[in-house]
């Protein structure tokens, strides 16, 4: 009996190995989008809400392109659902400038103060958010459990 138990056991171990091995997907970047990561002008975002006197300052070659260009159009998201996923990869974002051992610092130098009880309208969360999926697929990072996709 505890030769077969043994045997199931290394059976559903490999099982799970084979199953995590096949769960890694690529990411479809066209040659369009392809371009636009390989420029090297600086680009500076400023990311202002009037309303709210908040801001984001983003520095990131190609990044105003690619937002104009290539990135979903305003309104196509639902504010709910940016705050949401804006929430969940601030946290992995910012664990990752804590540990800079283990992930690349010159990726994540600064934390980023995104405080979920407030208000910082649409278009702070918009921007914010296709700058995460711009980074995920630019540098292939993966900030939650979602494939970065446009």
């Amino acid at each position: 009996m505890k030769k077969f138990l043994r045997g199931i056991g290394l059976a559903i171990g490999a099982s799970f190995m084979l199953m995590s091995c096949g769960t890694q997907k690529s990411l479809d970047i066209s040659q369009e989008e392809a371009q636009v990561f390989k420029q090297q002008q600086a680009d500076t975002v400023e990311i202002v809400n009037p309303e709210s006197n908040y801001e984001i300052i983003i520095i990131e070659p190609g990044f105003n392109y690619w937002l104009r260009t290539i990135a979903r159009p305003r309104g196509y998201y639902s504010q709910n659902y940016l705050e949401t996923r804006n929430r969940l990869m601030v946290i992995e974002w910012n664990n990752r400038v804590m540990w800079p051992n283990r992930y690349d610092p010159l990726l994540y130098e600064l934390q980023i103060n995104y405080d979920p009880n407030i208000d910082y309208g649409y278009e702070v969360n918009y921007q914010l958010y296709n700058y995460f999926v711009y980074f995920q697929r630019k540098y292939n990072q993966r900030l939650g459990p979602f494939i970065p996709r446009i």
